[in-house]
């Protein structure tokens, strides 16, 4: 897949000649190199993640995406109390291994509670205590991790099973998405008779019976940045608004009606106007005796 464009990294990294000098904080770089550290030095692309073992650790992105996921996640079908949604959240999924786990960039479970309260809300989600597996797992490529995501990668016999083989095999998760930003390319793997099996969609967009709702690559603009995004729409094929546009859609609202209002209280008036000064016609006409209300 191309990569996002970034200028590739340095193989040597410019270093004093003479070893003279003060030394810099480590962030300015050498004032003897000569290109400035911005395009000397590795950029975020090329530096490894917090954990080294685990690629693709969240960034921005990844940080992003499942708060629109999760906002838009409003399901007629389904109440809010009973639908549950992780993000970046360890998935612990068998009972012989407790320490084995993945953790997926977002998933949703049907038929279990969300916390009501700080001391509820989960460290992790564990299969075992939980029993419910989730109906949707989504993971969103970066790169260095694609392999994993799309079930290319070989474990060793003596290592835990791959991402692929515990939402496919172990825990048999319904459906599973993949959303790669950078080629605008989502695809939806559906589980049956025990495997994956692509979906061929005609548009980047999926439709999820038990929830009422859809699932599709929109583009726009949110939290303030525009770009490519994962979000649900409803059964009209109308994107389910975020927290923000449902306000302002209130805001909207309120202003129509203020202003209905101010449109029935201007033609009250108006009607009142007109029967005072017809009323004040026909007194100087000399009739006294209509009832205009």
């Amino acid at each position: 897949m191309p990569q996002p464009p970034h200028p590739p990294p340095n193989e040597t990294l410019p270093t004093r000649s003479d070893g003279s000098g003060p030394d810099l904080p480590s962030w300015q770089g050498d004032p003897h190199s000569p290109m400035p550290p911005q395009e000397a030095l590795p950029t975020m692309y090329d530096l490894p993640s917090e954990d080294p073992e685990e690629p693709g650790l969240p960034d921005e992105f990844h940080d992003i995406q499942p708060q629109l996921l999760r906002e838009t996640c409003q399901s007629p079908l389904v109440g809010p109390e009973t639908l549950f949604c992780g993000t970046d959240l360890n998935l612990y999924y068998d009972w012989r291994h407790p320490l084995w786990h993945k953790r997926p960039d977002w998933f949703l479970v049907v038929g279990v509670n969300p916390a009501t309260r700080q001391d509820e809300l989960r460290w992790s989600y564990v299969i075992w205590q939980e029993q419910v597996v989730p109906l949707l797992v989504l993971e969103l490529l970066s790169p260095g991790t694609e392999g994993d995501d799309l079930g290319r990668t070989v474990r060793g016999s003596q290592q835990p099973p791959t991402k692929w083989e515990v939402y496919e095999q172990i825990l048999q998760i319904p459906y599973y998405g993949v959303f790669d930003r950078y080629e605008n390319h989502f695809r939806v793997f559906r589980l049956h008779e025990g495997c994956y099996e692509p979906v061929d969609l005609l548009e980047p967009r999926f439709w999820f019976q038990a929830l009422g709702l859809g699932l599709g690559v929109w583009q726009g603009r949110y939290d303030g940045i525009e770009g490519l995004w994962l979000r649900w729409y409803d059964a009209e094929g109308v994107w389910v608004p975020t927290r923000q546009e449902r306000a302002e859609q209130e805001r909207q609202r309120a202003e129509q009606e203020r202003q209905r209002a101010e449109q029935e209280r201007q033609r009250a008036e108006q009607a009142e106007l007109e029967i005072a000064q017809l009323k004040e016609r026909l007194r100087s006409l000399g009739i006294t005796d209509v009832n205009l209300g």
